[in-house]
């Protein structure tokens, strides 16, 4: 983990700057890791449609996952048995947030530009990103990638190229939030999809109160994670990563 130049620019206050709760807190700044950082500690994340000025935002409510509550459905117990996937931590950030970027069957255009991927990977490569990779022999078939702040923990994107391997990589992020205590993973805008997942909301006000104590905590330890390649059959057999 390296350290960071201050950020150039102060993001407001999210609660100050949008009393009524729209989402869309401020326009422009960058995407340097330094000003992302200074984002993600005061509860906003980029969201915005490519040619178009960063925006960025905190939304009300704010969507949350709570890892002690997750419970992966038994479908995924038995395709995670049945295809024995590999499963990795950090392994192929970039290869994950390009597979993240490509236009998805319900979607020409993707939010994932240029700038985001390379403000992300120079994040990651600070120390303040992860990613999970699911993997078919050779080939990453799945995956997540996010932001990781002391204990926080902030959802970005993910992708699938077969049934249930961005589940797998979700419910691996469930086991690392569960073996470090974690208070809840952001998942930023609620949808159902992530509501079917055992997702729920806070208060903006709750989450920013919370966030506050969150990144402070001890960094999460990723290494432990990413010196190893676990079996989805273990994991589903064992509910864990680190023996």
């Amino acid at each position: 983990m390296h350290p960071l130049a201050p950020s150039e620019f102060i993001f407001p206050d999210p609660i100050e700057a949008d009393p009524d709760g729209e989402g869309l807190i401020c326009i422009g700044a960058d995407l340097s890791p330094s000003t992302l950082f200074e984002a993600y500690t005061h509860g906003l994340f980029p969201w915005f449609s490519e040619g178009e000025p960063i925006c960025w935002w905190s939304p009300e409510p704010r969507c949350i996952i709570r890892p002690q509550d997750y419970h992966p459905s038994k479908s995924l117990i038995r395709n995670m048995k049945k295809f024995d996937y590999q499963i990795t931590v950090n392994q192929a950030f970039e290869r994950v947030i390009r597979s993240c970027a490509l236009p998805r069957s319900y979607a020409d255009d993707t939010w994932i530009s240029e700038d985001i991927i390379e403000g992300y990977c120079e994040l990651f490569e600070a120390g303040y990103g992860y990613s999970i990779e699911v993997w078919d022999e050779n080939r990453v078939v799945g995956g997540l990638y996010g932001v990781t702040i002391g204990h926080g923990c902030f959802g970005e994107s993910m992708f699938s190229t077969q049934t249930d391997v961005s589940k797998m990589a979700f419910y691996t992020l469930m086991l690392i939030g569960q073996e470090n205590n974690l208070p809840w993973i952001d998942c930023q805008l609620v949808n159902d999809h992530l509501l079917s997942l055992g997702a729920c909301t806070l208060s903006r006000q709750a989450y920013l109160n919370s966030l506050q104590d969150v990144v402070k905590q001890p960094a999460i330890d990723w290494k432990k994670y990413q010196e190893g390649v676990f079996s989805s059959k273990t994991i589903a057999q064992n509910a864990k990563l680190i023996e």
